[in-house]
């Protein structure tokens, strides 16, 4: 029996490192014993060293593997770590394991990641931040919260892009992190003293509180369900529930008698919006990628033959951004596929960068054109219609979870950085988004527009530009053993 004690209870580069060493010796998962740290260990019959170097077995998974190992390695069963293996090691002679809906470890897989993703739902959902001070000119604030899971990394980046103005905290009992406007800090778990029992804007948030609840669709059942009693402690508007229920009748009397109010247009498309991994316990980018498809709060979305998907490693360190699709990425359904596509081809190869190692999507989802003769032309989306789309391709930063992004053109600075500087300014610095660090610089199609003689100089610019991203990833902390989806584990 090989004995594996991880370092981590959650790290998936870690485990599939270890996996990857052990599948490729043809060790079957009944002679592996998996442990994380501080788990109790039989060592009555002792353990095996795993190998150290890899064996002659070449190994291989569909897609979706590597993303839901991550997901689902967050959860708390000890098993975990050895359903995965034994879901690798199946994987070997049964490809299409994952897509087996009856078959026992691909049920138990699913059930983990469905866990994972509710947790997650609640942390984000029933974190309350209490104020804690000033610290110079910057507010800080601090939460508690007890997940089920090991989560707090898999949260951390919605915490960060909806409080990015102010310093905070989050500590739970099996870890903590904290943002102080520049980067996330990950550390050990916590006590629930490390955070202030009240603070002096809780009135506020329970007068809030008290302002939205609806007292026509009070369903207790439905509420308790959604919101369990083992948050309500730390929910500063838990001690009102038991009243507005108790009042709720008199309440809807009141507002029947005062007659109907105009309900907002775009409150369903939020709802549909949010709902991404609640539908069917799909990864996160596939149940992304189905929402997308039926997007249409643009115009936009109407005109054009389909939406255009990002497409690369999911887990690529290099993610790049364009502007919106053209006439063939629209009839192909992919990015970058037109003569602006081939362009870009053409210099990522001069400047030393491999396409298919990087993630290349757009900022604008859908293709708009006017109509000229016979020939669809190309338009710039107006603000608006970028704004509307902001929020999907923000999203696949979060789960791509790149170390540095790419931005082509200015509406792709716009969508990703909110800002309008000219292009001049924007192509001199590096800038910063979530914990990616963001490089800027033309869009090709701008080559293309310009008179002849003037296009060698400009292309020779953006190959330079080009040039700058594999010296600036070679100064990033690489990532251990970080396979790419598309190439075997």
């Amino acid at each position: 029996m090989i004995r594996v004690t991880l370092d981590s209870q959650n790290d998936a580069d870690e485990w599939r490192e270890m996996a990857r060493l052990l599948c490729s010796h043809g060790i079957e998962p009944a002679d592996v014993s998996w442990a994380a740290p501080g788990a109790m260990v039989d060592d009555l019959f002792g353990g095996e060293t795993p190998p150290a170097e890899p064996g002659p077995r070449k190994l291989s998974v569909p897609k979706a593997f590597p993303d839901l190992l991550k997901r689902a390695i967050c959860h708390s069963d000890p098993a975990r770590f050895s359903l995965l293996y034994r879901l690798l090691w199946r994987l070997q002679k049964e490809p299409r394991l994952l897509s087996n809906p009856a078959d026992t470890d691909t049920i138990e897989l699913n059930g983990l990641i469905k866990s994972v993703s509710r947790d997650c739902h609640k942390m984000k959902a029933f974190v309350r931040f209490r104020d804690i001070g000033m610290e110079g000119a910057r507010e800080r604030f601090a939460a508690w919260f007890e997940p089920d899971h090991y989560i707090v990394e898999l949260t951390a980046p919605f915490f960060m892009r909806r409080f990015a103005s102010m310093d905070w905290a989050i500590y739970t009992p099996r870890r903590s992190v904290a943002w102080d406007g520049k980067q996330l800090v990950f550390g050990p778990g916590a006590t629930r003293d490390s955070v202030p029992a009240e603070d002096a804007v809780e009135d506020q948030w329970k007068a809030y509180y008290v302002s939205i609840f609806n007292p026509a669709r009070v369903k207790v059942n439905a509420m308790t369900s959604e919101m369990p009693k083992k948050y309500w402690k730390n929910l500063p508007e838990a001690a009102l529930i038991p009243d507005l229920i108790a009042g709720a009748q008199a309440r809807v009397t009141a507002m029947q008698a005062a007659g109907p109010s105009m309900p907002n247009p775009q409150t369903d498309k939020w709802r549909e919006k949010r709902a991404l991994e609640e539908e069917t316990g799909l990864p996160p980018m596939e149940a992304l990628n189905r929402q997308l498809a039926k997007c249409r709060d643009c115009p936009i979305g109407e005109c054009a033959t389909q939406v255009v998907k990002g497409e690369g490693p999911l887990d690529a360190r290099l993610m790049i951004i364009g502007e919106q699709p053209g006439d063939q990425e629209d009839l192909r359904g992919r990015p970058f596929v037109g003569p602006a596509g081939q362009l870009l081809d053409k210099a990522l190869d001069e400047a030393g960068i491999d396409r298919q190692q990087a993630y290349v999507t757009n900022a604008v989802k859908h293709f708009k054109y006017s109509m000229r003769g016979k020939r669809r032309q190309h338009q710039r989306p107006t603000a608006d219609e970028i704004r509307r789309c902001r929020d999907w391709v923000r999203r696949e930063v979060e789960i791509v979870q790149p170390q540095l992004i790419l931005l082509l053109g200015a509406t792709a600075a716009y969508s990703l950085l909110d800002t309008r500087k000219p292009m001049r300014d924007l192509r001199q610095s590096l800038w910063g988004y979530d914990a990616a660090q963001v490089a800027i610089t033309v869009h090709p199609s701008y080559l293309l527009r310009l008179p002849e003689a003037e296009q060698a100089p400009a292309y020779e610019a953006f190959v330079e530009d080009l040039s700058r991203i594999p010296r600036l990833l070679d100064g990033l902390p690489p990532l251990s053993q970080k396979a790419k989806l598309s190439l075997p584990v």
